[in-house]
Parts: structure tokens; C-alpha cells; sequence
């Protein structure tokens, strides 16, 4: 079914690590040992492998030390179907690492005495309002340490094609009105892209600037960086490094992030690795200010006590305490970022003055992060500077006899990302059965003497924490190694314990037709990435059981209202949503605090008529028809101004659109379906012919 169930709705580009060693696109062995390669053959090979395992088809690197650039290089195509080679001046987006130049920028401010981190943000936004009195507890310092308590990404019209509207980073505060809070401020550490949103606009409101022009004057500028932008600002965008859905060789207009701060900058690779060394030494920031950035902030919340993990909040920095470095006591400061076309890591180490960029044109931020690492210990070794790259096994423990009393953890669990079903037996096995992917085989882990639950290779193990604040999580431990790259440990709260949630059998079959349901898009831009990326063929392959109460990781309060209210700190409880079902007209409609939603089965056909047209009505919500009988048929659309139009094969992959291609007209596909976006009262005129027999 093309249409994506609800529970497939993901705005976000985040690496989800499962319960286990994480599968790779390659071979499970070590790359053959060889003559030992120079550091740009190193350099070259772990990009290569980065570019592999992600899929990317560009990507650019290069390495900072002691205030110049040491070593750079690219791999892969500029584009697809352009005879054009890629520049080392060549720029992409960075996505997520845009969140360091907004830290950055919020303690300049810091330094200048006119923010304080710990004041409230309504000092600095006093429009600034939620439908949850504890928003005034929320300080500066929380939004740069994912701690806010916000539900995560409210944002609309937030990626979009060739614009570069702000609406979304202006709009925010207007969204916020009416939501409520997940956590208490200050709870926990968890992603959270509003957070750098409002930051964005606290250094708006504080400098007197727009967001761009302060980064161009005040970052850009003084640290010589001349390959980057703000999608606002004046630059050739051919120097950006082309972008693909899927397979589809047809290059597509410029990826814009509304967002600037939260995710929207672009760098060529030589300016994002001179930016992290900037971040070594007094450039941009005192000192004391590069510390605070790099202190462990995800400590002063909820976290598992064992912190070898791949995220160690910082101020902006995902991680404070990077590995492979932090094995050998040195510290390495690490960010990621994906747009939905774009992936960029960045690392730094501010005692060696070093630092190191990787970007792609598809790919994982991931990747590209531990084959920056890979560089610097490259870099690191020619200084005489070794780094323990050992697999580190499992704290020691013996096979033991469970006590009893660990079979009450029986239950089901949660995170954001995925729900499951676990059975502790009273021999000793803990066993989990996925709900979101059910044809997933069961994984099942042995009880040891230290507490924890082992799978049979030693390599995994899980633990029932109960943490102080009256949750029960399941706590995962392991090390990955990704042939090539290195090694990536985790060591987080997978999930929570579900609390039980009785409602009725009406409530419950309301949302059990909600799991089931296809549903239509009908609230954003028409150059919003999301229509070519919500309905693409890539999405749920299976229907999700669900847990008794719940849909997926919303908790059901009637047949109308479902609140996403886990609270499972680092990633596991990123991007939660309230949900709402209502009915108007005879249509079901399904909202959550940034985008409107409708059941795809509601969807008429296209009339093909002589005189056809469709138009945007004063709600301004996008206008959807199946293909039906005019499958076959060539569409030819006269646009209006401000709109454009999507169609979709029956597996969801676009067939043609004006956004993404510039397409005037389309062989109307089997199965297919039609979508028109604009302003209101925007016309489009159809006309439908058939092939010649």
C-alpha cells in the first residue's frame, strides 16, 4: 500500500540503532592487510567506505590542523548526468552540525553579557507561550542541551525545494502556543530540533539581526570561512553538490532548510573542517566558553549510568565524550547532520587543534562522522599519538540463576522509534519480540550474575534499570564494528516500560483503524520536501501490532485523542506528537501539532473531462484525486502562480512533478494518484488525451 500508514510518518533524519549489533551494506571482515597506507590513501578509503555503507553518491572530506587545511579529497559525481567533476570548493548541506554555528552564536551573545544560559527564554522572547504552564521554567541552556522538554520537531514547511522561506523558524512560536510539554524542564537530555528553533530566534531577538546576516557577520566573517551560507544569502547554488530521490538520476532543485540554525547551512568541506578548528582555540569564543560547550550537560538529568555510547550531550555537541578517543583519555567532540538529500560529521579535537568534515550527497551522518575519526587517527598517529581501537568486551559476568522476582519486569516497552513485547522466564531468559516490524525473529538473552541478560555470542546485553525519576527502562550495552570505519558503542536506554492504560473497546478500535489507514498529506508548501518524501515506496513494509492502550507510542486518553508521553532520554524518545482524529463533512482528518492529515480512502477519482480543472479552496489545503479511469492517459496542467502538483505510481514513487522536475505533463499511471499544492484560489487547468491506437 503506497500510502503511508500514520505510524510511518517520520520527519526526521535520524540514525535509529537497534537492540543489536547494527547490520551493514558490506561484508562482516576486516579489509585485507596490505602495505600501510599513507594518510590520503587512508583518508580516501574510509570516505569510500563512509560513501558505501550509506549509499551516497558525492562525497568531500578534508582535515584542519594548527590553523590550515592538511588534507582533502573527494569521491564519487558532482551529478549524475552532467559532465562535471567535483571542486573541493563545492558546497553541501550540512543539516544538523547548523546547530554548533547557533551555539556558538548564543554564547558570543553570552560573552557580550546580553544572554545569560540559565536565565528563562521568555526573558529574551516574551511572546514566547505553550498550553503548559511549565514552559517558563525552560532556560537557554536547555534548548542547547536537548533538555527543554519540547516535543521535538513542530516544524512546517521546514524543507523545502529552491525557497528560502523562514516562515517555519518565524512560525514557531505561534505553533508552540498550543502544545504542551513531554518532560519536566531540565529531566532528561533528549534531540530535540525546536529547542535550536527558538535559539535561532533568541539571537534575533538579542542582536537586533536577522539570523543569517548575524552568522555572515559575526561567524562567517571572522573565522574566514568563505564557502558557506545561509540558503538566504547571495551565492552560486550550482556550486551545491547535486541531489536525488532514490535511484532517480534526474538531479532536484536546491535542498533549503527553513530552520537556519536547527539545520539549514551549507560548506564546502574545507570551511565546516575549519570551522572545528576554530572551535580549538580564542577565534570565536573564549576559552571558557569552548569548556561550557564541551562539558558533559547530559549528565545533569536522567541517563544511564554507564555513558559509553556514541551520544554525550554537550552545549550543540552530540557528543562530548567521542570514541574511539575517549578510550585512550582524550577528548573528541562530535556532530552530525542529515537533511532529508544532504549528510555532514564533524569532529574535533580541541587539545590537539585538530578537526575533521565529511560531507555527502546521500548517505548517514553516521559514516561520514567515524570516517572523520578515522582521518585523526591518522593525523594523530603521525604525532606520535596512539588510540586504543580495541573491541571492548562486556563488563565480566558469570551464568547464574535468575531470582524470581525479575520475571515481574514481563511487560511491554517503548521507545519512540519502536514498541515491543518483553517475557522474562523463570529459567533465566529474557526474550523480545517486536511489535513494530512483527516478522522480525525474536532476539532472546540469557540472565548473568552481574544483573544483565546476555545474547549467546557475548556481544549484547540488557538490563531492567528503575530510575529515580519512577521509570523502569531497558537498558542495551554493545559495540559495533563496521569494517573500515571503526568501532561504534552503545550503551543507552533502549526503551521504557509501558505503563498500563485501560480505555475502552470504542477508543481502542478507533485507533486500531488508524494502524490500518492510508492517509493523504494536505498541509504543506507546495515546495515542501515532504510530498515526494512521505509518499515515497520506502516506508512500512508490515502492519505494527500494537501495545493495549496505545497507538504505537501515543497513549490513548479517548477514540478521538492519543499524547505521546514516553520518556526515554538520548534518542529513544526524540519527536513525540499529540494526535487528534476528527470528522467533518464525512472526511476523517487526523492533525498533530504541524501537519493536517487525511484518510488516503476518502480520495475521489480525476475527472478527464473536456474543461477540467481543480481548484485550491479558501482552506488552503492541498487538493488529492486517485487516477482511476484516466490511467494511461497524458495530463497535461496549466500552473497558477505559487503552486505546483505531484503523481505517484501505485508503489508511491513520483512519476512526475512540477517541484521536482519541472514536468508540464504525464503518462497517467496504473493505480496511481494526483496531487495539486498552491495558495488559495490557485486554478489548475487539466487536459487528458489518449495515446494514438
Amino acid at each position: 500500500m503506497w500510502k503511508k500508514r500514520l505510524g510511518a510518518l517520520a520527519l526526521s533524519a535520524a540514525l535509529a540503532l537497534s537492540l543489536a549489533v547494527p547490520a551493514l551494506a558490506a561484508e562482516d571482515t576486516a579489509p585485507a592487510e596490505t602495505a600501510p597506507l599513507t594518510r590520503e590513501e587512508s583518508a580516501a578509503q574510509a570516505a569510500a567506505y563512509a560513501a558505501q555503507y550509506g549509499g551516497a553518491s558525492a562525497i568531500s572530506y578534508a582535515v584542519w590542523e594548527d590553523g590550515e587545511i592538511t588534507l582533502s579529497g573527494h569521491a564519487g559525481v558532482y551529478s549524475k548526468t552532467e559532465n562535471r567533476a567535483i571542486l573541493d570548493d563545492d558546497l553541501y548541506g550540512v543539516g544538523s552540525v547548523s546547530k554548533i554555528y547557533t551555539t556558538v552564536a548564543v554564547m558570543q551573545l553570552v560573552e557580550d553579557g546580553k544572554i545569560n544560559l540559565d536565565s528563562p527564554v521568555t526573558k529574551y522572547l516574551p511572546d514566547f507561550k505553550m498550553a503548559d504552564e511549565r514552559y517558563k521554567d525552560i532556560t537557554v541552556r536547555m534548548l542547547l542541551n536537548h533538555s527543554s522538554g519540547l516535543m521535538g520537531t513542530s516544524n512546517q514547511n521546514f524543507m523545502l525545494f529552491a525557497d528560502d522561506d523562514r516562515s517555519a523558524a518565524e512560525d514557531l512560536l505561534e505553533r508552540l502556543s498550543t502544545q504542551r510539554l513531554k518532560a519536566d524542564p531540565g529531566a532528561f537530555s533528549v534531540y530535540c530540533n525546536d529547542g535550536f528553533t527558538l535559539a535561532e530566534l533568541v539571537v534575533e531577538a538579542v542582536s537586533g539581526k536577522s539570523f543569517p546576516a548575524y552568522l555572515r557577520t559575526e561567524i562567517f566573517e571572522p573565522a574566514g570561512l568563505q564557502n558557506t551560507f545561509a540558503p538566504q544569502d547571495e551565492f552560486d547554488a550550482s556550486r551545491l553538490v547535486r541531489i536525488y530521490q532514490g535511484a532517480d538520476t534526474r538531479a532536484l532543485p536546491q535542498d533549503c532548510l527553513g530552520t537556519v540554525g536547527t539545520g539549514g547551512i551549507y560548506s564546502s568541506a574545507s570551511d565546516l573542517a575549519a570551522f572545528g578548528g576554530a572551535l580549538t582555540g580564542k577565534g570565536l569564543l573564549s576559552e571558557k566558553s569552548l569548556k561550557a560547550m564541551a562539558a558533559p550537560e547530559y549528565k545533569n538529568g536522567v541517563w544511564a549510568e554507564d555513558d559509553e555510547d556514541q551520544v554525550t550531550y554537550g552545549l550543540g555537541w552530540d557528543a562530548v565524550k567521542y570514541y574511539p578517543f575517549a578510550w585512550s583519555d582524550i577528548q573528541a567532540l562530535a556532530k552530525g547532520g542529515d537533511t532529508l538529500y544532504y549528510h555532514a560529521g564533524l569532529v574535533v579535537i580541541p587539545e590537539y587543534n585538530m578537526a575533521a568534515a565529511v560531507l555527502s550527497s546521500g548517505g548517514v551522518s553516521t559514516y561520514n562522522e567515524m570516517a572523520a575519526s578515522r582521518m585523526l587517527i591518522d593525523a594523530l598517529a603521525e604525532k606520535g599519538v596512539s588510540v586504543d581501537e580495541t573491541l571492548p568486551a562486556l563488563p565480566a559476568a558469570e551464568s547464574a540463576d535468575m531470582p524470581a522476582e525479575l520475571a515481574d519486569y514481563s511487560g511491554y516497552y517503548g521507545s519512540n522509534a519502536q514498541q515491543m513485547k518483553v517475557d522474562v522466564t523463570a529459567d533465566g531468559v529474557l526474550t523480545i519480540h517486536s511489535l513494530t516490524y512483527p516478522s522480525t525473529p525474536a532476539q532472546t538473552f540469557a540472565y548473568f550474575s552481574d544483573g544483565s541478560f546476555r545474547d549467546a555470542a557475548g556481544a549484547a546485553m540488557m538490563k531492567f534499570v528503575e530510575e529515580t525519576n519512577g521509570v523502569t527502562y531497558l537498558y542495551q550495552k554493545a559495540c559495533a564494528s563496521l569494517p573500515g570505519l571503526g568501532l561504534m558503542p552503545v550503551s543507552n536506554y533502549a526503551a521504557q516500560k509501558m505503563p498500563e492504560n485501560s480505555v475502552s473497546a470504542e477508543a481502542q478500535a478507533s485507533w486500531d483503524r488508524m494502524g490500518t489507514m492510508g492517509v493523504v498529506l494536505l498541509s504543506e508548501k507546495y515546495t515542501s520536501q515532504l510530498w515526494p518524501a512521505l509518499f515515497s515506496s520506502n516506508g512500512m513494509t508490515e502492519m505494527p501490532k500494537m501495545v493495549p492502550g496505545y497507538y504505537l507510542a501515543l497513549r490513548i486518553v479517548d477514540g478521538a485523542n492519543a499524547r505521546g508521553e514516553l520518556q526515554v532520554p538520548n534518542g529513544g524518545g526524540r519527536d513525540s506528537q499529540d494526535m487528534t482524529i476528527y470528522e467533518k463533512d464525512g472526511v476523517t482528518y487526523i492533525a498533530t501539532p504541524s501537519q493536517l492529515l487525511m484518510d488516503a480512502a476518502q480520495v475521489k477519482p480525476v475527472f478527464a473531462g473536456e474543461g477540467a480543472y481543480s481548484t485550491i479552496q479558501a482552506d488552503g489545503y492541498a487538493r488529492w484525486y486517485e487516477v482511476g479511469a484516466a490511467a494511461g492517459m497524458t495530463m497535461s496542467v496549466t500552473l497558477p502562480e505559487e503552486a505546483g502538483f505531484y503523481v505517484y505510481h501505485a508503489d508511491g514513487s513520483v512519476a512526475a512533478s512540477s517541484v521536482m522536475y519541472g514536468d508540464a505533463s504525464v503518462a497517467l499511471p496504473e493505480g496511481g494518484y494526483i496531487v495539486f499544492i498552491g495558495d488559495p484560489g490557485a486554478r489548475f487547468h487539466l487536459s487528458f488525451t489518449r495515446p494514438a491506437a
